[in-house]
C-alpha cells in the first residue's frame, strides 16, 4: 500500500496521544510520507489540520487514529469515506477497534508499506429523523425516550413486519456494534463481516429478545419525543410522530489489519 499522504487523528485532550503523534509522524516522514495531523498534536515536519473534517479533501492513502475507540469512531464519522484506517490504542480502555499499540506501530507501518497488511471492510448505518440526515454510525443508533417519567411505546418496522412494545428505547446495531451497548443488554455477538443489523430493545415492559434482520430499511416511531444517539457521541432530538429511518450506509469503514482473525472483537473482550 502506498503511503504518500497520511493523516493522524489524535484523542482530544490527551497529552499522551499528542506525544505519540510526534513519534508516528517522524516514522512516516522518514519513509517519504507527507503527514497531516489534527489538534492537539504538533509534529515537526507535519502539516497541521484545523480538525478531522478538514481532511476530507486531502486524498489520503491512510489515516492513523491515536486514542481509544471513541477517537476511531469520531474519525470514521467525520471523514465519511472509505480511506483505510489503522487504529492505535493510546490511552484508550479496551481498544476493541484498535489493531496495535505504540509498541507495535513501527512494525505495523513497515508491514503496510510492504503490502503485507489487508483491509477489513465494516458495514455502518445512517439514519434520518424528521427529514434530517444524521451522521453515519459504525456501531449503533440508540433511540431513547426523552421524558424519563413516562414509558414510551415504540413501533419498529422492518420488511413487512411490525413490532410494538412499551420500553425505554431501542438500539439498532451493526455487527461491529454487536459487542457494544447491544451486547451489554443481552444481544448476540455477531461476526463482523455479516450483512445484518441487530434490533435490541432497552428495558421492554414484556421481555423481548434482540432481533437479527437483514441490513435493510428499519423504521422506528416513538409515542413521545425521543433522542437519536449516534455511536454514543452525537445526540439529535426527535419530535413525537417523526419517523426515524435507519438503513445501511453507502460507504463502509475500512480498517487496516495486520493479521486475519475471526471474531476479532470477541477476543478483545476476553472470550
Amino acid at each position: 500500500m502506498r503511503l504518500d499522504r497520511v493523516g493522524i487523528v489524535c484523542k482530544l485532550g490527551s497529552a499522551e496521544a499528542a506525544e505519540a503523534a510526534g513519534a508516528v509522524a517522524g516514522m512516516l516522514a522518514s519513509g517519504g510520507s507527507e503527514v497531516i495531523v489534527t489538534p492537539p498534536a504538533q509534529a515537526a515536519g507535519a502539516r497541521p489540520a484545523e480538525d478531522v473534517e478538514s481532511m476530507r479533501g486531502e486524498s489520503l492513502d491512510m489515516v492513523i487514529t491515536l486514542g481509544g475507540d471513541g477517537t476511531t469512531l469520531r474519525a470514521a464519522r467525520a471523514l465519511d469515506s472509505e480511506v483505510p484506517m489503522l487504529a492505535v490504542n493510546v490511552g484508550g480502555n479496551r481498544g476493541i477497534l484498535s489493531e496495535t499499540t505504540m509498541g507495535g506501530i513501527g512494525e505495523a507501518i513497515g508491514q503496510v508499506r510492504r503490502g503485507a497488511a489487508f483491509l477489513d471492510r465494516r458495514v455502518r448505518v445512517s439514519a434520518t429523523a424528521g427529514g434530517v440526515e444524521l451522521p453515519p454510525a459504525l456501531n449503533e443508533i440508540f433511540i431513547s425516550r426523552a421524558n424519563l417519567t413516562r414509558t414510551s411505546e415504540f413501533e419498529i418496522r422492518f420488511q413487512n413486519d411490525t413490532v410494538t412494545q412499551k420500553m425505554d428505547g431501542v438500539i439498532v446495531a451493526t455487527p461491529s456494534g454487536s459487542t457494544g451497548h447491544s451486547f451489554s443488554l443481552g444481544g448476540p455477538i455477531l461476526h463482523e463481516t455479516l450483512g445484518v443489523l441487530i434490533i435490541t430493545p432497552v428495558a421492554p415492559v414484556f421481555r423481548l429478545e434482540s432481533i437479527v434482520v437483514p441490513d435493510e430499511r428499519i423504521e422506528v416511531r416513538c409515542s413521545h419525543d425521543c433522542n437519536a444517539v449516534v455511536d454514543a457521541q452525537v445526540v439529535r432530538p426527535v419530535e413525537f410522530g417523526d419517523a426515524i429511518t435507519i438503513r445501511r450506509h453507502e460507504r463502509r469503514v475500512v480498517f487496516v489489519r495486520l493479521k486475519k482473525s475471526g471474531l476479532r472483537q470477541m477476543k478483545k473482550l476476553g472470550f
